[in-house]
């Protein structure tokens, strides 16, 4: 079942809680598509009045933010060591190619890595734990969070919420347009029709019927 179809049978509470710890626990450090669930949670409310994109975008916010700062707390705590168990676990997305991707991208951009990393996946995953492991100041780490949170998070909910709703609105259109097209080819087709049988009809009359002249 796509996950659309299957978000579409959840009741819309437990919609904005799904939202939530998805991307919080993807925050925190562990392989979830939480921006699948996003696109595919805002995606349906554009089309369901039950779910508030307001309500949606603030607890996708709001578990990223969350997310993030526990993995920074454990990463804190946990340090290298750590980033080795994770990739014994997650050989596939904490391999050490992608921790020394993430370690260059973190030492050259520093806070502005965990705002953007928000919208890589790879670093999405990265952000909280390694800012940790690399004992980057909270305070940095929370502004960088927090306004990558509700940039990524809210703003990814109002573009597809709008676009969605854009796009429902103009394939309404565009069935009504195309059902309007269909009818004006097919009357346009007949009168050609029409118009090209009369003329052969003139060109070439029928013969009259044996005896009809006696």
């Amino acid at each position: 079942m796509h996950v659309q179809e299957w978000l579409e049978t959840v009741p819309p509470l437990a919609i904005y809680l799904l939202v939530g710890v998805v991307i919080g626990l993807e925050s925190l450090g562990i392989p979830l598509p939480g921006e699948i669930i996003l696109v595919s949670s805002a995606l349906l409310a554009s089309q369901h009045g039950e779910i508030n994109p307001f309500v949606l975008g603030a607890c996708a916010s709001a578990g990223a933010i969350i997310g993030d700062s526990i993995g920074y707390a454990i990463g804190r705590k946990g340090g290298r060591p750590l980033l080795a168990w994770l990739g014994n676990k997650f050989p596939k997305h904490f391999s050490e190619g992608h921790i020394a991707t993430a370690e260059r991208s973190f030492q050259k951009w520093g806070m502005w890595a965990v705002f953007f990393g928000r919208f890589v996946a790879l670093l999405r995953i990265f952000a909280g734990p390694l800012a940790g492991v690399l004992r980057m100041p909270y305070w940095k780490f929370l502004i960088a969070n927090v306004l990558g949170g509700i940039v990524w998070a809210g703003g990814t909910t109002a573009v597809i919420y709008y676009v969605g709703v854009v796009a429902e609105s103009w394939l309404k259109r565009f069935s009504w347009l195309g059902l309007v097209a269909a009818v004006l080819i097919g009357l346009t087709s007949m009168l050609i029709i029409k118009r090209k049988a009369k003329k052969a009809q003139t060109a070439h009359p029928a013969p009259e019927p044996v005896g009809a002249g006696d």
